[in-house]
């Protein structure tokens, strides 16, 4: 009896340590899985931000206010019904009263538009849709590239932060390590302030670095319609870029850049507008059936066909016509104005774009870690005497310059890339995954 007690004892035990064991892997798991979901890629983050930006909407309800407008200036005017109703009294020419009754009359009149009227309407409302469409996309493309920059700015950010902090931790060691050791004479003082120096700026620079981090999380949320507040982590954004000639740039722009093709479509609708403007010279026309009734001396009835046809005695339109003449120069004028800015922007975006590929393909693929060894190697002889204190210090400002720089010089490009994306609507990088 007290064997099998032992042996039930036995099995309880293991069978809960099992179930601790379960538990526990599925707790790491759960971790695990966890912070698969919370890291994502730049391209992740762009795919959420034009699913879920709320200003997306905006110009999604313009697209609609446009397509109603359509609607509108293809509707036919409601008939207009009129009604009279009254007394007549008849008399003869002795002034006796020769019947008095009631007398009424209705009217139904249809208006008729000038002939090419509602057609130069509906141009000018589809031209809104266009115009409304061109905004739409646009944003999408300028909303993209600036999640991209946020998310590689907080990759840039993050690293930043964790080099400082390595470099800071090993001033740290040695502020600790020499405040232990009795100075003997001015140079180690000296070197002990220096180095008490340099921990204090690095930890201020880390804290920058922190909060550059949780300020671009904090939009980039926003642009994503989460809250500011949410936990996120990037993987990857280490973009790549693609050359393009000046001229392949300036040609492709001049088609597809989005300010232009919306100043060429405001131009085209300001000449439909003066059209219409030139054809309301001309007036609408009513036309209607009528049917009257009398019934005083006599009883009389009429019924026919009724026209109403304003006369453009004083009013010919003319300063209509005088202000969408000029807005269609206005709109002649701002086209050309946005070709040239668009080149220069093109041609300012590919030259800065030029500038930093050719400074990344000087740089190794190897440079930070050389950099990162060397400062490495640099504190590990300083503490055995091998360097003096300014080889040491500069060794590691050195590693992070050079951090900051190779990273500053992809930021750059990035940008520039975009820029050139949405002028031209080519795509000159490459994100890490696709590389």
């Amino acid at each position: 009896m007290a064997a099998f007690s032992k042996q039930l004892m036995k099995q309880n035990i293991f069978r809960a340590l099992l179930g601790l064991a379960i538990a526990a892997v599925a707790l790491l798991r759960a971790e695990n899985l966890s912070r698969a979901v919370n890291r994502v890629t730049p391209e992740i983050l762009v795919r959420e931000a034009l699913e879920k930006n709320p200003e997306l909407n905006f110009y999604a309800a313009g697209i609609a206010a446009a397509k109603g407008g359509l609607k509108t200036a293809g509707t036919i005017r409601n008939p207009e019904f009129n009604s009279q109703v009254g007394y007549k009294n008849a008399r003869d020419n002795s002034g006796g009263t020769s019947g008095d009754g009631a007398a009424w009359s209705l009217s139904v009149n249809q208006t008729f538009e000038y002939p090419g009227r509602v057609a130069l309407k509906k141009a000018i409302a589809q031209g809104d849709i266009e115009l409304a469409e061109l905004h739409f996309e646009q944003f999408r493309l300028i909303l993209a590239a600036r999640v991209r920059t946020l998310a590689y700015s907080i990759v840039i950010a993050q690293e930043r932060s964790a080099a400082t902090r390595e470099i800071g931790d090993r001033f740290q060691a040695l502020t600790d390590v020499l405040a232990q050791r009795e100075p003997a004479g001015v140079t180690p003082v000296l070197e002990a302030r220096i180095i008490d120096a340099n921990a204090l700026s690095l930890r201020r620079q880390e804290r920058e670095a922190g909060v550059a981090v949780k300020t671009a999380v904090a939009e980039l949320n926003q642009l994503r319609a989460r809250a500011v507040t949410a936990p996120l982590e990037i993987s990857g954004g280490q973009p790549g870029f693609v050359q393009a000639s000046l001229q392949t740039l300036l040609d492709t722009a001049r088609k597809h850049a989005f300010d232009i093709r919306i100043r060429e479509a405001e131009l085209a609708q300001q000449g439909f507008k003066v059209l219409l403007s030139k054809n309301e010279r001309y007036p609408a026309i009513a036309v209607g059936p009528y049917y009257s009734h009398e019934n005083a001396a006599d009883k009389e009835q009429q019924a026919g066909i009724g026209i109403s046809v304003p006369l453009p005695f004083w009013d010919r339109n003319v300063g209509n016509i005088q202000t969408s003449k000029a807005r269609e120069q206005q709109a002649r004028a701002s086209l050309l104005t946005t070709e040239r800015e668009v080149e220069r922007r093109v041609a300012q975006s590919a030259t800065i774009l030029q500038a930093k590929r050719e400074e990344i393909e000087k740089w190794q693929a190897d440079t930070i870690a050389k950099f990162r060894n060397a400062a490495e190697l640099a504190d590990r002889n300083y503490r055995l005497g091998g360097v003096p204190i300014s080889i040491y210090v500069e060794t590691q400002k050195q590693y992070l310059e050079v951090l900051g720089a190779v990273h500053e010089m992809k930021k750059d490009a990035l940008q520039a890339a975009q820029e050139l994306e949405i002028l031209t609507g080519l795509k000159l990088y490459k994100s890490e995954h696709q590389r």
